[in-house]
């Protein structure tokens, strides 16, 4: 008999009783499923008239259930950081998945070619002729996918030349046992550029260079069959560009506050919306200028600034972390105004590495708790 998880112990009785949100034990992860729904039909539907395939990247949620939603939507597959959440996708039966970090090691590569056999479309990305050998030495009867790898110019991964590229797709065209699938170049850092036109600046000169990339490998006879990456920061600006034939994006599904720093477009509000949430209770409330709610550290990622105060509290409060398990909303009377078991809505500052602090999604339709879904690649980072 499998056990409950805990977040179904604690919670499964709410779900469908009307305005169940405020009982959740807290703090806890929630999303509004509406909001989802209509983020992911919205980048749907632009990649459809845009002519691109889109696989989205479950490094943001990690989740069987919204990969489901996106591949329902007309998503080709998803985009997986690393081979553990390729197999926690795979495990529920998701197909089409591509891993964007190299997969290097021997025992990594084993599990590599196990799930190639058990999975339809698996594909990975290379940067290094040791990588492509070894990838050929252990593949067996079904063909493994495999992207060259574009640095961008972080030096993270990918290879860093023209030639480089060249020489490394040949490599993978020959070898038995891989198929050479095209080129990935994800500009990370490009994404968070706040300002449209600077970010647009930065993006045009990136795309030169990838087309640079792309006359040298058709010139070789190898023009990649696909070229992949983009992401939410950049999409519209890639669209315009018109270089990528899949997108990447991952973020756009929950919106969260880097992104929601981000002008997404050269002009009008974000065509996506929050649907990402962290829900805190008022655990102390002695001080007229501050409450104490029960979320810190461990609640959030903290590489970015703290958490926006986005319901529950007086206008303009802000939030500041008090150690590992607590947090403190600011403003002025705030201490006369909340009470203890009151509920503080947190907006989700960086999503992908807050979403790995949970074990489950709290699935909600305005204030009533429709489902709990597992955060099904937690933790799965090797």
């Amino acid at each position: 008999m499998t056990a409950l998880s805990d977040d179904r112990r604690l919670h499964g009785h709410l779900i469908g009783q009307q305005g169940s949100r405020r009982a959740l034990n807290t703090p806890v992860l929630v999303l509004d499923v509406e909001a989802l729904d209509r983020n992911i039909a919205a980048m749907a539907e632009l990649a459809a008239q845009a002519g691109v395939r889109l696989r989205p990247h479950a490094k943001t949620h990690k989740s069987v259930d919204i990969a489901r939603r996106q591949v329902a939507a007309g998503a080709v597959g998803l985009c997986c950081a690393k081979l553990g959440e390729a197999e926690a996708l795979a495990e529920g039966g998701i197909e089409g998945l591509h891993i964007t970090s190299p997969v290097v090691t021997a025992p990594a590569i084993t599990r590599l070619m196990a799930l190639n056999a058990r999975t339809e479309r698996l594909s990975v990305v290379a940067d290094n002729p040791a990588n492509v050998t070894a990838l050929a030495a252990a593949s067996a009867d079904r063909q493994l996918g495999v992207f060259v790898d574009i640095d961008p110019g972080i030096h993270r991964t990918g290879v860093a030349s023209d030639e480089a590229a060249v020489a490394l797709a040949r490599q993978i065209a020959q070898a038995p046992g891989l198929t050479y699938e095209g080129v990935q170049k994800y500009c990370g850092r490009e994404q968070h550029i706040e300002a449209y036109d600077e970010r647009r600046s930065a993006i045009i000169a990136q795309t030169e260079a990838l087309q640079a990339t792309i006359a040298a490998l058709a010139a070789a006879g190898l023009a990649p069959p696909v070229v992949t990456g983009c992401g939410t920061g950049t999409h519209r600006i890639d669209l315009e560009l018109g270089v990528f034939t899949e997108w990447q994006v991952g973020s756009y599904v929950f919106m969260d506050d880097q992104y929601a720093a981000c002008a997404l477009t050269a002009d009008g509000p974000s065509p996506y919306e929050r649907s990402l949430f962290v829900d805190a209770r008022v655990v102390s409330a002695n001080s007229p200028m501050l409450v104490t709610v029960d979320a810190g550290f461990k609640a959030f990622s903290t590489d970015a600034a703290p958490p926006q105060v986005l319901a529950g509290a007086p206008e303009g409060a802000r939030f500041a972390f008090m150690g590992d398990e607590h947090g403190a909303v600011i403003a002025r009377g705030v201490g006369e105004t909340l009470q203890i078991t009151d509920l503080v809505t947190l907006a989700v500052p960086h999503c992908d590495p807050t979403v790995n602090l949970y074990d489950s999604y709290h699935v909600v339709a305005g204030d009533t708790l429709t489902d709990i879904w597992p955060v099904s690649a937690r933790g799965r980072s090797r």
